[in-house]
């Protein structure tokens, strides 16, 4: 917990400080891969980079740890420090590179803001960097020994045996151990890191949700062409490769109970969803489901009939889908964008939402229509990290 001192302090100057973050963030960065390049070579994503999406995210995640200082909120803190968590255990942060993050980030607040940074100022954004870095190294310490593995400690090597295309644009791939090793347990909704070798040497990472049932010793993922990593597995990995694979992480799990499930994707978003329906058939699960999916066509739709055919093996499951072009081929297919409006939804209901950020907020919000309680509706965003 922070001092009431600096709780005054933050409040004083908060406005002023996430105001600036936009332009900080990307000085941030500037500065550490400058001083660090091996950060943005082996461990940033530099789609994420170039695009700007990484530092609008930095940025929104600070101004939020902040606020939630002043005006508690500890579930929706446990939420972002979980969300940031998993992704920083999926990537293998360890505690020694919160203090180069610290050096950097308040350099780049110092060059922004310039002399409205006093000692005083300083001291209690320090203090509120530190308390977010504790709170994150505590619960990442946690999610690795969950894990079974040491701090930081999540790589492994995965054999590529089986490669199916799923569209036009998205493979899928089953990976099993090298050597007989087994890859391990995941829970359902979880997603492994891939670490890639580019051309040019660096070792860049993106996540990748599991789509098969946890029964299976192999890993099953799906992934459409769309960044740099993406791409070069299109491009270059096939059966019999051998590639660098995360331990599983992710908090967008399957909740236990009975209550009805409402799960919504679009586009490559039905891959944890695909993992979640795997998991639901393989446990003879009777809970009512309801499976809402939105693409941009019919023809271009990833894993469309395995989608349809895990809904028809649940005895309480329903699929609505909708496209942005081409013919309602019955009363469950809608064309133009998800529109919930005529969908009924149990006032119990639990909601897991994947997918890009606009279509996150856009059915959330329908979903708060709904009257759906804030703390039953869960997402994962497919791209940067959400805040």
């Amino acid at each position: 917990m922070i001092s009431s001192d600096t709780k005054k302090v933050l409040a004083a100057t908060l406005p002023v400080v996430e105001g600036a973050l936009p332009e900080i963030t990307p000085k941030f960065y500037d500065r550490m891969f400058t001083a660090r390049p091996e950060l943005l070579r082996d461990m940033f994503n530099r789609t994420n980079q170039v695009s700007g999406g990484q530092p609008q995210v930095l940025a929104g995640a600070i101004a939020a740890f902040a606020r939630l200082q002043l005006e508690a909120d500890p579930k929706q803190l446990r939420f972002i420090i979980d969300r940031i968590a998993h992704k920083h255990a999926s990537l293998g942060i360890v505690p020694d590179q919160y203090p180069i993050v610290h050096e950097h980030l308040f350099a780049a607040i110092v060059d922004v803001l310039g002399e409205a940074v006093t000692p005083e100022v300083a001291a209690a954004w320090d203090e509120l960097y530190w308390e977010m870095a504790d709170v994150l190294i505590n619960r990442e310490a946690e999610l690795y020994a969950d894990a079974g593995v040491d701090v930081g400690d999540v790589w492994q090597q995965a054999r590529v045996s089986a490669r199916t295309l799923v569209s036009p644009d998205a493979v899928s791939f089953t990976l099993t151990g090298v050597d007989g090793a087994p890859l391990g347990a995941f829970v359902p909704g979880q997603y492994i890191s891939i670490q890639a070798e580019m051309e040019d040497g660096a070792h860049q990472i993106r996540q990748y949700s599991l789509t098969g049932s946890t029964a299976d010793p192999e890993w099953h993922i799906s992934v459409k062409l769309d960044g740099e990593v993406s791409s070069h597995l299109h491009e270059n990995v096939f059966e019999g490769d051998v590639i660098r694979v995360s331990t599983p992480f992710g908090d967008l799990t399957l909740p236990e109970g009975d209550d009805p499930l409402l799960l919504a994707s679009a586009g490559i978003g039905c891959t944890p969803v695909i993992g979640l329906l795997n998991h639901l058939v393989s446990t003879g699960d009777t809970r009512p489901v309801t499976v809402l999916h939105a693409d941009r066509s019919r023809s271009r739709q990833p894993h469309r009939g395995d989608l349809a055919d895990l809904v028809d093996q649940l005895p309480s499951a329903e699929l609505v889908q909708w496209y942005e072009r081409g013919l309602a081929t019955d009363d469950a297919t809608h064309i133009g964008l998800m529109n919930i409006d005529q969908v009924e939804i149990a006032p119990d209901t639990v909601a897991l939402l994947c997918g890009p950020s606009g279509f996150l907020g856009a059915i959330r919000s329908a979903l708060l229509d709904k009257n759906v309680p804030e703390d039953r509706i869960h997402y994962e965003t497919f791209g940067v990290l959400a805040k």
